[in-house]
């Protein structure tokens, strides 16, 4: 994974972390009564249903490139199959020397 997915998938979750966050502060106002609470709740309310469908949509965003990436990788290995057991081999090889070495 490059260093592009995995910020996105840090994001993500930060992003559920913030959701989950604001889902327990609704519910521990939910006995608050007042004209600015209400509107506060509303708003956070509408923010958590416009917050939970970017995640979807840049989960499944995600998803759609892993497999794009994957069909990529299945492709270049039966397109190369020999370069490809030459670099398994290889970079095998180096973790090997590198367990080996500590």
């Amino acid at each position: 994974m490059d260093g592009d997915t995995t910020s996105k998938e840090k994001l993500a979750g930060d992003l559920r972390n913030l959701v989950a966050d604001a889902e327990e502060l609704l519910k521990a106002t939910a006995s608050q009564a007042g004209e600015k609470i209400g509107v506060a709740r509303q708003k956070i309310e509408q923010s958590l249903i416009e917050g939970k469908k970017a995640l979807a949509d840049a989960e499944k965003n995600l998803v759609q490139k892993s497999k794009e990436c994957a069909e990529i990788a299945d492709d270049y290995v039966r397109e190369n199959p020999w370069s490809a057991v030459g670099m398994a081999a290889g970079v095998g090889l180096v973790l090997g020397l590198l367990i080996r070495g500590k």
